[in-house]
């Protein structure tokens, strides 16, 4: 049989994944290494050299798109439709399968699939009906932690009560919710993959059915599989079933959602007598960018271990640029990004990366400024996202309580127990008396026209505003701004909200304390208040390039994964940005930032840029990093610094920012030494970098943590 076609322009580890003949195969395929093409080939080899059936194949993909994309490369590359083949994602298929045995399921034969907000909704009804206050229990968390337990595998009948409020609360909601859904006949996304697998485990003949049919299941994306997943995978497997898991588990960065990476490191154990094959051929990047990757990945410990090497030759450095602040950063990714354009290159072949969805901000505001169209990927604009606008809205009805669009928006955020009822009795007051809705509030709390339960809580946001609004003349902007986020109870709001999407809220809130901050040093007339009010309701006007324009992507380093660009500049390299504060605890964690940055690195083909800012507004504050270990851990040899007016060289000082303990010689202080910070109270004195004034002392602040500061403005005292 000729199989050119099969294995013709496959490098020999590529050839050695497709033709594998083993029950167990596992592809450990680095970025870059042509992972898809290695699946759509072993698929096409088994069809026509191992003569198995389209229709006993499973291919797992993690997207609706590389589902797709796998079914039109299969077509091509074999010359025939292979429709009816089993091709889709972990919750497509479970889907399909649950439609064939709906009964045996225990679903209807017509049952619904509730989408996000669906499910949503449903938890706030349920709540309502439980009367738990939204304040105190979040119906977002909630959801979160309903749909975090199925991915564990976990119903609510599986879990033990331990006495904790926390805990019997949830799990009220939890049993409430499960028989709400099963009432309704609908179920969520999680819900599809654990019934799937609780058909499976309850009807032995259904499943032998299956273990019969699929001669051979393939697995793409096997790093970011969650529990219930690799459960499912392995009953269906069974004792017969060829497996073959095609995976990196170096750009595992999914943990926040559910993903093991535990999955893809214990697969030897769980899947005997496997075939471990290697792809570590780069066809992406140059020599330069994968050795700074292969640098930066090595110091994980939980790793099977690769290296990728390429034949595309050295290429570029990877200039690294030391910005004095967030602005300047900015300004310098603006210029090369002009730079990029003028050379003839296109916008849309470069990329801006980031740790924090806070930092888009400023780098808007750069790209706006230099007239450079720009695109969020798979995200919004910072001012157009949900905790801007409504912190926005509170500082609207400071000002002016007569703002009704603003009014309404705040109202009931955080939940207060203001209901759609109540807003609908307020719109027709002011709408009969003419007046705005504030004062038919007023008029609505002192007629006592309303029941004592509504009364009493839209009593008690009028005194909110009132107190909110008190001293505004005599305030600063930063100061307004806090009082916006802190009082209202938004942060209070978010902090509940658990997982990375909460801590994005309040990362964002922060970052507008800090754009109020920006903005009050630049106005020289008073009050600075309206004036941004006036300044961001103009910029939202600025909207980013629509989707067939030539423009810059943004995107998170998460949204970055199974992406790549000629250009791509890494922003915010430094400690506590990234690696995020958070993950500094926690060597898990602290692994997953790791493989994040690996991510990232990998994403460059040509150029790439690292940048950081020796000095970042955070929350109004400025505060001290030092670079991120990730940059230290790159070879010099492989890296260039720019420094001012664009000049380069052979890094130097980067390498000598490495965190060492001097003994605080000529500073004044000492190491462990009690002081006290004029803004974050007291805390200890860690470490030194440097000496004399000019030195940056590490301390560790009893209610934020640590903070790098210069000692020449720290304002430092005894405690």
């Amino acid at each position: 049989m000729d199989v050119t076609s099969i294995l013709d322009q496959l490098n020999v580890a590529q050839q050695e994944a497709v033709t594998s003949d083993r029950r167990s195969v596992l592809v450990l395929a680095g970025a870059g290494s042509g992972k898809t093409r290695v699946l759509v080939h072993r698929i096409a080899w088994k069809i026509q050299v191992d003569s198995i059936s389209p229709y006993a194949i499973l291919a797992v993909t993690f997207t609706n798109k590389s589902s797709r994309e796998m079914r039109e490369r299969i077509d091509q590359l074999l010359g025939m439709s292979l429709r009816g083949m089993w091709v889709g994602t972990f919750h497509g298929l479970a889907h399909r399968l649950l439609k064939a045995h709906w009964r045996e399921a225990g679903l209807r034969e017509n049952f619904q699939i509730l989408d996000s907000d669906d499910q949503l909704r449903l938890v706030k009804r349920l709540m309502k009906t439980l009367d738990l206050d939204e304040a105190r229990w979040p119906p977002r968390q909630a959801q979160w932690w309903i749909n975090n337990q199925k991915d564990e595998g976990l119903r609510a009948a599986h879990i033990q009560e331990t006495g904790d409020l926390q805990l019997t609360t949830m799990l009220r909601i939890y049993r409430e919710y499960e028989a709400n859904c099963a009432q309704l006949g609908v179920i969520d996304f999680a819900e599809l993959l654990l019934r799937a697998l609780d058909l499976w485990r309850q009807y032995a003949d259904i499943l032998d059915h299956y273990q019969a049919r699929f001669k051979h299941i393939l697995v793409d994306e096997f790093q970011d599989t969650n529990a219930v997943q690799y459960a499912w995978l392995r009953l269906l497997a069974g004792n017969k079933c060829q497996v073959t898991a095609v995976g990196d588990d170096d750009q595992s960065i999914y943990g926040w959602r559910g993903a093991k990476v535990e999955n893809i490191l214990s697969y030897e154990r769980d899947f005997e007598a496997t075939h471990v094959i290697r792809l570590e051929q780069n066809y992406r990047s140059t020599s330069n960018i994968l050795c700074a990757a292969n640098a930066v990945i090595e110091k994980n410990s939980e790793r099977l271990g690769k290296k990728l090497w390429t034949e595309a030759g050295e290429g570029e450095p990877i200039a690294l640029y030391a910005a004095f602040n967030e602005h300047d950063e900015a300004r310098y990714i603006a210029d090369r990004l002009h730079q990029w354009v003028s050379e003839g290159q296109r916008r849309d072949a470069a990329a801006i990366l980031y740790r924090s969805n806070a930092q888009s901000r400023v780098l808007e505001a750069a790209l706006l400024q230099a007239d450079i169209p720009y695109r969020i990927y798979g995200g919004q604009r910072f001012y157009e996202r949900l905790e801007i606008k409504n912190a926005l809205a509170y500082l609207r009805v400071m000002l002016n309580v007569n703002d009704d669009t603003a009014f309404e928006r705040v109202v009931n955020i955080p939940p207060r127990g203001i209901g759609e009822r109540t807003i609908d009795a307020i719109r027709q007051h002011a709408r009969q008396s003419e007046t705005s809705l504030w004062a038919a509030s007023e008029a609505i709390v002192s007629s006592q026209s309303m029941a004592g339960r509504a009364r009493n809580a839209l009593a008690s946001f009028l005194q909110l505003i009132n107190k909110m609004s008190q001293g505004l003349e005599s305030t600063t902007l930063i100061e307004q701004a806090e009082t916006a986020i802190q009082q209202s109870g938004l942060i209070e709001l978010y902090r509940r909200e658990k997982g990375e999407r909460g801590r994005a809220r309040i990362e964002n809130l922060e970052e507008l304390v800090a754009a109020c901050s920006n903005f009050q040093a630049e106005v020289s007339d008073e009050p600075a208040l309206p004036q941004f009010l006036d300044q961001v309701a103009l910029d939202a006007g600025d909207r980013q390039a629509g989707e067939d324009q030539d423009a810059v992507q943004l995107m998170t380093l998460h949204s970055a994964k199974g992406l790549e660009f000629p250009l791509v500049f890494i922003a915010g390299v430094e400690e506590n940005l990234f690696p995020h504060k958070m993950s500094l605890d926690e060597p898990g964690r602290l692994e997953e930032e790791r493989r994040l940055a690996y991510v990232g690195i990998t994403r460059a083909m040509q150029k790439l840029y690292l940048t950081f800012a020796e000095c970042r507004t955070i929350y109004g504050s400025e505060s001290y990093n030092s670079i991120s270990r990730f940059v230290r851990d790159i070879p010099s040899e492989v890296i260039e610094e720019v420094r001012i007016h664009n000049t380069v060289a052979r890094p130097t000082s980067y390498a000598k920012s490495t965190m060492h303990s001097d003994t605080g010689e000529a500073t004044g202080f000492g190491l462990g030494q009690q002081i006290r910070h004029p803004i974050y109270g007291e805390g200890v004195i860690l470490n030194f970098e440097g000496i004399g004034p000019r030195a940056r002392v590490h301390v560790q602040f009893e209610q934020v943590g640590i903070k790098i500061l210069i000692l020449a403005s720290a304002k430092l005292t005894a405690a």
